[in-house]
């Protein structure tokens, strides 16, 4: 979903920055040319992009077409360059816009539309523009609060469950959050916050937990890898606070990623702290190779696709044909019901309620 929000590799991947990859051979070896002749889609992408190499070898197989792709920072970081260099863009295809985005995405008017093949095994309640069809649904996720389970168990203190829980007194000076200014998750954090309490009802929630003592910091892998206790990364870096707003998927990261691999994940979720999140992809207007980016969005909602992404970005695919993988379920969590906004609710607000935040929290 969106950002730095995901643990891939133990965020070592993402630690590399910016980079450009190609889903099959060098970019010397990619076949030349522009416009609609050309063989090669660029898809454009936040850093938390990963994939099985073999699964885009079999687009290119089925159309052609090689996808280079070229991951431009955090999600929030990658939409902002599509909006400066919107009618000129980078590349064919951008992925990472979701919910809590959208309407700026729209509002610069930087997709063109197209309703993708095989939409219709996708839940209309994530089409987030069904109408237009200026983008097009491959994955969700849920904004949660995660905990790290040996320190509540060494202190015999249950962890918390609900938003109602993180301003209880038990829990001071335990939870860090994301800079909603700057982090997706952050951001989804707040919003969910809004959705539970009211439009104006969270600021009076922001008072509690900062009274509380949260503790902000300005991105995904500085809360979850360097200040929270029970990641791998919380480990080397001696994080003190064993609550972090991270996602549902989290545990079974920690799982994948450990050697040898525990039979139950280090991490918990707090599943009533949850926002949902909807990432999307779309046609950027004025892409030089506007049908590999067509083909390329019907193979991002294609099984193939969509089975691949549960371990590579650990986030739930939209297809209702799509099987999730053993260990995905076995250590994560499915929140029955998160809370959620209406991405035209989140647009009227969003600016404002940030704005808001920032002076409540951060001064």
């Amino acid at each position: 979903m969106s950002t730095t929000k995901r643990i891939t590799a133990t965020a070592v991947a993402a630690a590399l920055g910016i980079t450009t990859l190609a889903a099959c051979g060098g970019e010397s070896e990619q076949p030349k040319g522009k416009g609609s002749g050309s063989k090669t889609v660029t898809l454009v992408s936040h850093d938390s992009f990963n994939y099985t190499p073999a699964v885009l070898k079999e687009f290119t197989r089925q159309t052609g077409y090689t996808v280079k792709v070229l991951k431009s920072g955090d999600a929030v970081e990658a939409l902002n360059k599509e909006i400066l260099t919107k009618g000129s863009p980078q590349g064919d295809v951008f992925f990472g816009v979701d919910n809590t985005t959208l309407s700026r995405a729209l509002d610069n008017d930087l997709f063109t539309p197209y309703e993708a093949k095989g939409l219709d095994r996708v839940p209309a309640a994530v089409q987030l523009d069904k109408d237009k069809h200026r983008v097009t649904p491959i994955d969700t996720g849920d904004i949660c609060v995660n905990y790290d389970k040996k320190y509540f168990a060494d202190k015999k203190l249950a962890p918390p469950q609900t938003l109602d829980d993180l301003a209880k007194p038990a829990y001071k000076d335990l939870l860090v959050v994301e800079n909603a200014e700057r982090s997706s998750p952050g951001l989804g954090f707040l919003l969910g916050t809004a959705a539970a309490y009211g439009d104006t009802g969270w600021q009076d929630y922001w008072k509690k937990l900062k009274a509380n003592g949260v503790k902000v910091v300005d991105s995904w892998e500085l809360a979850y890898n360097q200040e929270f206790s029970g990641s791998a990364g919380g480990k080397e870096a001696k994080g003190d606070r064993p609550l972090v707003v991270s996602y549902a998927s989290s545990p079974p990261v920690e799982v994948l990623y450990a050697k040898p691999q525990p039979k139950e994940a280090p991490t918990g979720v707090s599943t009533g702290t949850c926002f949902r999140q909807t990432e999307a992809a779309g046609l950027l207007k004025g892409a030089k190779n506007e049908a590999g980016g067509k083909a390329l969005l019907d193979f991002l909602i294609s099984k193939k696709f969509q089975e691949d992404m549960p371990l590579n970005m650990f986030v739930n695919p939209v297809a209702n044909d799509a099987a999730l993988p053993p260990l995905f379920t076995q250590h994560g969590v499915v929140i029955a019901k998160p809370q959620t906004m209406a991405p035209e609710k989140i647009a009227a607000n969003r600016d404002q309620w940030i704005q808001s935040w920032s002076s409540l929290v951060l001064k």
